[in-house]
């Protein structure tokens, strides 16, 4: 899930998923972190979720996708676009 906030120049962007699925550590990967893993880990949060968050520039379109413990990738079905690759968030 993907929960948006405007802000005057950027969008806060927050990468949601549920605890425990998939287990283990998951980290959001993208274009805005040079696709590394350690920049933007999921961490729990109160509501039995866990998530990241990352300000990105306004009116721009961006790749990412998930990277789970073993190697898993996945992408988010609540992205904008999906190019059979990554998925697309537009900010």
């Amino acid at each position: 899930m993907l929960e948006r906030k405007r802000l005057k120049n950027h969008t806060q962007v927050t990468f949601v998923l549920p605890e425990g699925t998939p287990p283990g550590p998951v980290s959001v990967v993208g274009d805005f972190n040079h696709w590394d893993p350690a920049a933007h880990p999921l961490a729990p949060r109160g509501d039995g979720m866990r998530a990241a968050s990352v300000a990105l520039p306004a009116g721009g379109t961006h790749a990412f996708r998930y990277l789970a413990a073993g190697d898993y990738w996945f992408d988010d079905t609540d992205a904008d676009h999906h190019d059979g690759t990554n998925s697309h968030l537009r900010t």
